[in-house]
Order: structure tokens, then sequence, then C-alpha cells
């Protein structure tokens, strides 16, 4: 099958300063960040009489309220800050937000009406005099939770942060007269959750789903000419989540405003049924939204470029689609379609093979000649086949999934969304090996997905994490029945024209794969909704329980099996079974492995088989709560990377894997509740490579020379006793040295990918592998006894940044001997002091038991390292310099530039 892709993109985009006021140009669309100076608090006001309830969590709520008055208790509720049930008028909000997704919904006769009167009389936070000038003054993206302070109280699956509860976020901004013929919509790319926004004192709408991006008209409230004030209220329910979902308005914000006749949103959808070397034909299908009060005539064409690796159309146009004349009723939206044929297009495929060419299709709508609206859609030619015996192909070339799932969060950043600090993520998988994402398990953020089109990366889109049948006592499933189309239709629409997204996947591990025809029916229903909207893609989802025999299975395009291809526990994979009973089906491990470690934290003895379950003598310091780095240990039904290597290639029909996780992210911290964040990730929270890195790095890079040595080698405590040394190379055999004498040369046998000396004697020195491949020395690594750490050294991931607010350099803090090597058992507490135009943002360490706050500017270093992350100040460039200081250590300092300018600032 081929596909096409691209993310909706809008022309004319423009960063301006809402406060001083919009000036309307005389242009067809403007897309104006407001993502600047918000006014934030947490709770509804102090006394209200207005309850504002979404729906069924909340009558829960209240009955436990009534249930609390009646002991003589306070009639209180952790995290939502409820008034008294017996002094508040209840009133549920889902009549009045359920309208907003009446454009996503098919059938007519089952999109809401919405209530009569104004939702929010008598809230104060809503009315427009309100002072709010004692709340906090915060810019966008923003998690309120990620401050803390931690709790050690409850279980930590959400991260042991205080994501729960109300919050209330308000901004003023003003538009001249001259808008008053425009439509003006507020588009949230994402807001942690139940959503409700109100303009001017009146209810606008909302969205109750934290991962969704979502649109509101503001025209029948805004006051062109005057001042505007936009309040914004979220209720992050309890034990809503199974990780840490973060808590705010924590993606971009934008105003949109365009002509009353306009391409609608998301409203184009780009095809490329046909795509050769020599040519590739490209569909395009428009929406145009007529929101005026007249018929109109109008004539929408559409332009194709090549982009450059920058984004920007360095030449003409590579084709053009014919113009199409139209009528359009007064508040009819109508599809035009049309077709262009390129020449030698440049292909959108990923490295290191291919090249991730993207186009821009430009398509203007006028009326006699005057352009009415111009909308930008990026997008990338390539085709996409998925063979059930051979694989994924992309433009004709089997490409294997090297893939990772992540969450969203961005560790010691939380869930506000930064473009440089995901950049980081994606980097860093990419010298891995790692070719593919799975958006675990959510829409992700609009720029991810821009991210992984100019990278290259192969990406499974995700909706949602459960369906009808709950996880969590508070989750998704009490909106799905009202919520899951809407939804749903939203992701297609905003996604489907990025040439990265390869593959839906309509749910992950949901309880109705244990429920026969009836959850089946749900998939069905999610299935047809996906082809629908996009029919050029296979459907999934991720199964960790599914039978071959069982309903669920036979309704997606794709099988995904989590854990249960390689086996689960000690049963044999089950890719066999699944294959023979769907032989027309590729099969993908959907989530693998598992693996579980702490970043370099060895514990002895160290297991001889090649997986093993984390356990009380199986890889675990209990005490400490850590888990052993020699990354052989998982979670009970997962396995070590090497057990699902050989998995994968025992059955080579199997198209590839997406391992649990790429990065460590916040809550479910298996094993130990009792931490703050994941053992799971293949780099740490802060972003330092674990040992298992490596071992990816060298089967997933066959033909790039490396070599890595484990454990470190600095044991004073274990002089004489046995320390295994294990090997990840991408070589095929190596030979040990310790001190200069050789330990033996050992090769890789089938179905192996490290070697093992598990009988080494610890004495302190040094440690040197030589690699080879095909009988040829290929690459080396040495590890070295540390003595006493006696300094700090600072190294900046880029240097200079922009000076823009939002650009960051991430720190790397290393505790080192006087010779320059690393400590490896280091945790020094360090201080940090900072000068210049910036600030420190967040530090961290990577340690999941750590509970020191991530704005701290003091950190104790683990294991040798810890991390801090700089920003530069808005519209102010100049030298910002860091001082790191410690008790018993020579102090260390890094000074970084920022520039105004993007060619000076680094990549």
């Amino acid at each position: 099958m081929t596909s096409r892709f691209s993310k909706l993109r809008f022309s004319f985009i423009f960063l301006l300063a809402i406060t001083a006021g919009l000036a309307v140009a005389d242009m067809p669309r403007e897309r104006i960040s407001l993502n600047d100076d918000w006014r934030f608090t947490k709770g509804d006001p102090t006394n209200c009489v207005v309850s504002l309830l979404y729906d069924v969590r909340e009558q829960k709520q209240i009955r436990r309220l009534a249930e609390a008055e009646a002991d003589g208790n306070a009639a209180t509720n952790a995290g939502t800050n409820l008034p008294a049930a017996s002094n508040a008028r209840v009133k549920i909000i889902k009549q009045w937000i359920l309208p907003t997704g009446n454009n996503f919904i098919k059938d007519a006769a089952q999109k809401f009406v919405r209530p009569e009167g104004n939702l929010g009389d008598g809230v104060a936070y809503v009315q427009p005099d309100f002072d709010d000038r004692a709340w906090q003054k915060i810019n966008l993206p923003h998690d309120w939770a990620i401050a803390g302070p931690f709790t050690h109280s409850g279980g930590g699956g959400m991260g042991r942060l205080p994501s729960a509860g109300i919050g209330w976020y308000r901004k003023n901004f003003s538009l001249p007269a001259a808008a008053a013929d425009k439509k003006i919509f507020l588009d949230v790319d994402g807001a942690m959750s139940y959503a409700a926004v109100w303009l001017n004192g009146q209810f606008v709408g909302g969205w109750p789903f934290g991962y969704a991006s979502w649109r509101l008209d503001l025209t029948p409230f805004v006051k062109p000419g005057g001042e505007n004030k936009l309040a914004i209220r979220l209720d992050n329910p309890p034990n809503s989540s199974r990780w840490y979902p973060g808590a705010g308005i924590y993606r971009n914000v934008w105003l949109v405003k365009t002509s009353p006749l306009h391409v609608g949103q998301w409203g184009t959808q780009l095809t490329t049924p046909e795509v050769l070397r020599e040519r590739a034909t490209v569909n395009l299908k428009v929406t145009v939204d007529n929101d005026s009060k007249q018929n109109v005539n109008v004539s929408v064409a559409t332009e194709i470029f090549a982009l450059a690796a920058d984004g920007k159309k360095p030449g003409a146009a590579v084709a053009k689609i014919a113009p199409v004349d139209l009528q359009i009723a007064p508040g009819q939206s109508l599809v035009v379609a049309g077709n262009a044929s390129i020449a030698n297009p440049k292909l959108w495929g990923p490295p290191p093979t291919q090249q991730p060419n993207r186009h821009v299709a430009v398509t203007t709508v006028s009326q006699n000649g005057k352009v009415l609206d111009v909308y930008e859609t990026p997008f990338g030619i390539r085709s996409l086949k998925f063979d059930a015996d051979k694989g994924v192909f992309v433009n004709g070339e089997r490409i294997e999934l090297k893939g990772v799932c992540n969450h969203h969060d961005l560790g010691a950043l939380g869930t506000a969304f930064n473009e440089r600090a995901a950049q980081r993520q994606l980097e860093m998988l990419m010298d891995m090996g790692c070719n593919a994402i799975r958006m675990s398990h959510n829409p992700p953020a609009p720029e991810l997905l821009e991210l992984t089109d100019k990278l290259g990366f192969l990406v499974m889109d995700e909706s949602f994490d459960v369906w009808l049948r709950q996880k969590t006592p508070l989750d998704f499933h009490l909106i799905f029945p009202d919520w899951h189309e809407p939804d749903l239709r939203a992701e297609l629409r905003r996604d489907r024209n990025h040439p990265s997204v390869i593959l839906w996947s309509i749910g992950n591990e949901v309880g109705e794969q244990y429920t026969g025809a009836s959850g089946a029916a749900v998939a069905k229903e999610l299935v047809n909704i996906v082809r629908e909207e996009d029919p050029t893609r296979p459907t999934t989802t991720a199964m960790n329980w599914a039978q071959a025999t069982n309903d669920l299975p036979a309704t997606v395009d794709v099988i995904g099996l989590n854990y249960q291809g390689a086996g689960v526990r000690k049963a044999p994979g089950r890719y066999p079974e699944f294959h023979e009973k769907f032989p027309t089906n590729l099969i993908i491990g959907s989530e693998t492995a598992s693996a579980l470690s702490s970043r370099g934290e060895f514990i002895f003895p160290v297991t001889t088989n090649h997986s093993a379950a984390v356990g009380a003598n199986s890889g675990l310091d209990s005490a400490r709560h850590q888990v052993s780095a020699y990354e052989l240990y998982a979670a009970p039904f997962g396995s070590s990377a090497d057990r699902v290597f050989a998995a994968q290639e025992k059955y080579p029909y199997v198209g590839g894997e997406f391992v649990w996780t790429g990065w460590d992210y916040l809550g479910e911290p298996t094993p130990f509740d009792s931490s703050r964040s994941s053992y799971s990730g293949i780099i740490d929270l802060a972003g330092f490579k674990k040992d298992r890195f490596y071992l990816y790095q060298a089967h997933w890079r066959p033909d790039f020379p490396m070599a890595h040595i484990l454990p470190h080698w600095t044991w004073p405590d274990r002089a004489g006793q046995v320390t295994p040394i294990h090997v990840f190379t991408s070589g095929d055999e190596a030979e040990l040295f310790l001190n200069g004498k050789s330990l033996g040369r050992k090769k890789q046998g089938e179905f192996e990918y490290r070697l093992r000396w598990d009988d080494v004697v610890y004495q302190p020195g040094t440690l040197k592998v030589v690699a080879y491949k095909n009988g040829k020395p290929w690459a080396t690594d040495e590890v070295k006894t540390a003595s006493e750490p006696a300094k700090i050294k600072l190294q900046a991931d880029r240097d200079p940044i922009r000076a823009d607010g939002k650009d960051l350099s991430f720190i790397t803090v290393t505790v080192t001997d006087k010779s320059g090597l690393t400590s490896p058992r280091a945790d020094n507490r360090i201080h940090f002091d900072l000068e210049g135009p910036g600030e420190i943002v967040a530090t961290d360490n990577g340690d999941a038991t750590s509970f020191e706050s991530f704005q701290s500017h003091d950190r104790r270093a683990f294991n040798g390292l810890c991390l801090v992350i700089i920003r530069g100040q808005a519209g102010h460039p100049g030298n910002i310099r860091l001082t790191a200081t410690a008790d018993g250590l020579r102090a260390g300092e890094k000074s970084i530039e920022t520039a105004l300018k993007a060619n000076q600032a680094g990549r």
C-alpha cells in the first residue's frame, strides 16, 4: 500500500505580543502564539457557590463528600477543591462541553445541542473584571505539578507529584476594530485535563481528554477594538492515569484569524497513490468552510514546493494542482479534490539508507482574484507496504522497525512541551540506531511529529490506553462512550499528513482483550473510523494477553504483541502461533523487553542466564531500591534485550519491535513502587545513557565500529572477588585484557548478543577490549580504576543557544578524580550558581529514588553524574556562566553564549 502525510500547517506565522495588541494586517490568515504572560492559580474560588462538575467521576466525589459531612468531617476532597456539597449549586457541565466535538461526529443525529444560558455565572474567576494580579505569572507550556513537592503517600504510578487538582489560567489580549470581519479561533494543542473555557465572562466550550488538540470559535464572544479576557479551568482527577500525566496547559496555545471563507481545521489531506523514482502522483482533498451569511463563489488552487532541510522553499513550485471553482452556501463546508504529478520526486524515507525529504502544498482560496486564505500543508512523498512474510517496506526498501516506546514527559521539565528537549531525546535515540517511535499511549504534541518528519523516524501514532474497561478508577473509560469518536477523528485529521506516521494504534493492552465479541465490536468501530479518515495506513492494537483464537486480533490489520512474541515469563514465544492464524497480517513486537536497570548500579552475584526476572535475589538492591545495570534483568512479564533480539531473529517475518522504553519516565516505577520514576529506560530520566544503550547500538548499528565494557572498574570493596565483565560490540569476537594480560578471546555464538567473562577476579587497573569483525580489528574500549573524587567537570550539549526564552542547553556535570577519570560511585552534593541573562530551569541525576525538587539548585550526583538545564533570557543575548561547587571538590565552571539569530545558535 502507499501513503501520504504531513502535518497541517498555517502560512504566515507571527509570534506577536498579545498584551500590546494584535495588529491586523491585510493578510488572509494569521496564527499567533498565545503562550506568554498568563496568570495561574490552583483551586476554585473560596466560597464558590457553583460546583463545576463534569459528570460521573464528580458525582462519585459528591457522594463521598456527602458521606463525610454526615460523619461530621470536613467536606473537602483531596486534589479537587470541590465546594461543600450542601452549599454548592451542583452544575454538571458535560452538556455544555460535548458540542465542542460536533465537527468530529459523523452522524448528525448524534451531535449535541448546547443548553440555554451561560455556564459559570457566579464563578468569580470567569468574570472579566476579576483582579488576578496576585496570581502566579507564567508562560506556556506549563506543568503545574513538576515543581512538586513529591509525596511519599499512596502509590507511585502517577509519579508522586501533585498533578491532581483544579487549576485556573487567565490572560488579557486586545484586538483592533479591524478584526471585526475576521473569524477568531482558539487552538489548544493540549491541556491536562477536563478543560473549560470562557471569554469575556461567556462560556465558549472545552474538551476533557488531556492529550487531544482542539479548537474553539471565539468569534461570537470576542470584542474587536477592545480588551478581551480569556479564562481556562482545568480539573485533573486523582487516580486517572498509570503514569505521570502532568497538569496544566502543557502544550502550545494559538490565536488563529481567518476570513469567514477559509480552509477548515486540519482541512487538507494529501495522499501519494503512485510513487516511483521517476514520478509520483499526489492527490489532495481540501475542506473549505463558509462561515459567512451569503453564498460565495470561490476558486481553490494549490502549488507544491520542495522544502530544504531548514523548512524553507528554495525554489519554484515543482507541481501545480489546477484551480477548482465552487459555490458554497452559508454555514456549509465543501470538499474539493485535485491531483498533480511530480517528476523525479525527492522521496521521504528513514536514514541512514534514505533521506527525509519534505514538500509543502500551498493552497490558496480566492474570490474574483482576491486571496481569502492561504494554507500550507507540509508532507512527504513515500510509498509504504506491510508484507506479512517480509516486514515493512518504505519506498521499496525493507526497513526493520528498531523502535522504542516513549511516554510524553520530558524528565525534569515535566510534561510542558519543549522542542529542544524533545529533539535531544530523538537525536540520542537515533545515535543508538533507533528508527521508530511508538507514541505511548496517546496522541503526541504536534511539534513532536514535526521533528519525527524532519529526522526521518517511523511512528506508531496511538490513541488510547483504555476503552470502556478501566485501568484506574478515574481514567478515560469514564468519557470513552461520549468522546472516543471526536478524540479519534481529531487525532487522525491532525496527524494524517505526517510522512513519519506509518501506523495507527487504536489502543494499548485494553481490557476488551478479555471480552470476546463485545470487545471486538468496540475495536471494529474504532477501525472503521480510522478507515473513513485515512484508508492508506493500517491499524493495530497492542495486545499483552489476547490469544490468536480470540476475537480482538482479527479486527486490526497489523498484529501487535506486547511481550508475548519473546515469551512471557518462561512461556515460549508466540510469534509462530499468530503467524499461522493470520498468515496475511504483518506481526510486530508492539512492546518488548521491559528490561530494568539503574544507571551505574552493579549488583552481585550476576545471573548466568541471558534473561532473568527481577526478584529478591535476582538483580535487586532492595534496601536502596536499585536494579542491576548488567542489563540482564526484566520485569516478571518481560525479557532482556538479548532474549528479544533472539526472538526477532528466529522469526524473520516479524516486522521489528518497539522497546519498553527509550527513556525513563515519571511514574510507574516497577519494581519499587516507592520510587518516583521508571527503571525501564535505555536512557535514564536525566538523559544519561545506561549500559543497555550500547547493547542496542551494537545490534541496531552493525556497521558502526563500537565496543563497550561493563561494569566500571572502581571496586575497592571487591578486591579478590569474582566480578563478571561483559562486552557489547558490533563486532563478532573480542579479546579482553586486564592490566595488559589477556583474559581470552571469545566469539559470539548464534543468538548471542554479548561476550561474557564471568570468572574475572577483581584487581584495580585497566580493562581493555579489542573487538574484531570478520577476523579484522574493529573497535576498542577501555576502563580504568578511578582514585578518590577530586573535581567537577561541566560539559554543554550545545553552545551557543538562542536567546528566545525557549532554547535549552543541557549541562552534564561529572565528578572526576584528579586525573579526569569519572568517579563512577560519587554521590557528592553539588550546588549551582548562574550569572548572566539566563536561568537554571531544572536539575536531575537520573536516580529513580531521588526526591529532591527538580527546581533545586542543589543536586546530589548519582554514580558520578548529574544534570543542569539552562535557558537564556528572551531578547537578551550574552554570556551565561554556570558554577558548580561541592565540599572537598575543585569547583567547575562553564560559560555559554546566547544569540538572537537562529544561525548563531548551536544545533
